[in-house]
């Protein structure tokens, strides 16, 4: 039951699968369309990431109910899936979608619940805990980007590579891989969503079962491109690539110049936190293909000032920093790394995920 507001089923734009139920809830911030399955007395809630929607966990939701212990939750944040188009402060770094979040677990009147957060979902998920920390009985991180943003920094502390943040925000996304969201398009193409899903969402040559690979491409579809949601704004730079942080947008809110997390380590309530990963994520990365430092230095972005100059983003380093600070601070924490998986462990990998979740969050 919502504790306020309107409750509301409604057709997905995206296929459903037998057993997950569709709903729409009108929170004090925005209409949230989310997935519920299961009816266990658990709650889950699951964040999904950029470039995605919750259809994405259809799957690994109806695993996790058919242990009977949890009732599932996952909502499409906004701007993406059936979700409210709202535009996104970048300024704001993670804080819209955490308040978001807040707000939307205050309607399902969830008082305590365990959270995971998958790429984009895991730092919506640990600002959340900032934000919000006496909810959280437990925080999982799946492929999380960095606590220092995504691109223009340098090093495990997160220092910036330039003043201004180039080489992050809105116009780190590629211009065609955005048009051909915006379009629609469903081809096999290089820079195709289809393609970037498969190329880079797994590890090659993974291939989901013909159906789910249009689900997830139907989901992926979902991500609303305007000059306020995905990719964002931009402005020029005068440092290397060119390209720095705009205002608005959820690459934006991804720039270092307004989202670091390093604070995370300090918090006073620190839930047990489950950080996985798969060993040959191509997106969050050491050497990352989304990353310019990395694209600079195997030549695939011209004019790069060297590896002294703008080194490729340490991200998995600068994740592990900061949670070997939060356990130094009386925080536990629990690293897997999964072998021969990319960026998504839970389609990758469901098995052993399904394990390593529901092991975890039955101690907790």
């Amino acid at each position: 039951m919502l504790k306020h507001g309107r409750f509301t089923k409604s057709l997905s734009t995206v296929q459903l699968l037998p057993g997950i139920t569709q709903k729409k809830a009108k929170t004090d911030r925005l209409e949230v369309a989310y997935l519920e399955t299961g009816s266990g007395n658990i709650p889950l809630v699951l964040l999904h990431g950029n470039c995605s929607s919750s259809h994405f966990f259809q799957d690994f939701m109806l695993a996790l109910a058919a242990k009977d212990y949890y009732t599932v939750y996952a909502p499409d944040m906004r701007g993406f899936g059936d979700s409210e188009v709202l535009s996104v402060d970048g300024t704001r770094g993670m804080r819209d979608f955490s308040d978001d979040l807040n707000a939307f677990v205050q309607a399902l009147g969830l008082n305590s619940f365990h959270l995971l957060g998958w790429s984009l979902g895991g730092n919506i998920a640990m600002q959340y805990v900032i934000d919000y920390p006496a909810t959280v009985r437990s925080l999982t991180l799946e492929s999380p980007g960095s606590p220092f943003g995504f691109g223009g920094t340098k090093d495990a502390a997160g220092t910036p590579t330039w003043p201004d943040f180039a080489g992050s925000g809105g116009g780190t996304a590629n211009p065609e891989f955005v048009q051909r969201i915006s379009q629609g398009d469903r081809g096999n193409e290089q820079f195709s969503p289809r393609t970037v899903i498969n190329n880079f969402y797994y590890k090659p040559p993974f291939r989901t079962a013909p159906d789910r690979e249009e689900i997830y491409l139907s989901s992926l579809l979902t991500t609303k491109v305007t000059p306020v949601n995905y990719p964002g704004d931009m402005t020029p730079s005068d440092n290397w690539p060119t390209v720095g942080p705009g205002i608005h947008g959820i690459n934006n809110a991804l720039s270092p110049k307004y989202m670091n997390q390093g604070n995370f380590s300090n918090i006073s309530m620190k839930p047990p936190l489950l950080w996985v990963h798969g060993a040959d994520d191509q997106i969050v990365s050491d050497t990352s293909f989304f990353d310019f430092g990395f694209l600079g230095q195997i030549g695939a972005v011209p004019g790069w000032p060297g590896f002294e100059v703008y080194p490729p983003q340490p991200m998995k380093t600068q994740v592990r920093t900061v949670l070997e600070r939060y356990k130094a601070n009386g925080g536990a924490y629990q690293e897997v790394q999964l072998a021969e998986c990319g960026h998504s462990p839970h389609i990758e990998k469901q098995d052993d995920v399904l394990k390593l979740f529901t092991n975890f969050i039955n101690a907790h």
